[in-house]
């Protein structure tokens, strides 16, 4: 247990269901109704280092709550993430794993995930930057990373 760590040390109130090895709390900054991070107790920053019984837990308590979210919020469908590292957005550097529930109209274009208010003009730009990109590095760059596109 990291003594600074904000997910090692979760008052009560804050876990919606727990394993052995394993919690669940809703997040405290949403982008949906329901959206709930499942993170192991003990202190690991990546997916990786989980141990083969914590990977098992946390598929058992992903379906749980997938069901319990299901049931209490009937979404449309479900965004399961994971930031890997701080270049992936990883903010608090101990694993945890997103679970957001969707719901038909509540990104005007989902593909791609989830996208918070105010996002719109980041994502424009990221896109132009991305698309610069490609044509600095050529046409063979370009049909690789478009063919990843539509993966």
């Amino acid at each position: 247990m990291a003594a600074c760590c904000p997910f090692c040390n979760l008052p009560r109130e804050r876990i919606v269901a727990a394993s052995e090895r394993m919690r669940a709390i809703r997040d405290a900054f949403p982008a949906s109704l329901g959206h709930t991070l499942l993170l192991p107790r003990r202190h690991v920053v990546s997916l990786f280092d989980l141990t083969v019984v914590e990977w098992v837990e946390l598929g058992q308590l992903l379906a749980r709550i997938r069901k319990a979210l299901h049931a209490e919020f009937q979404p449309d469908g479900f965004n399961i993430g994971i930031n890997e590292g701080a270049a992936a957005g990883q903010t608090v550097m101990h694993l945890h794993v997103h679970l957001i529930p969707r719901y038909r109209g509540d990104q005007p274009d989902p593909r791609g995930g989830v996208y918070l208010p105010g996002q719109d003009a980041l994502r424009a730009t990221v896109n132009k930057e991305w698309r610069q990109d490609l044509e600095e590095r050529g046409e063979g760059a370009k049909r690789r990373d478009e063919s990843l596109e539509r993966v």
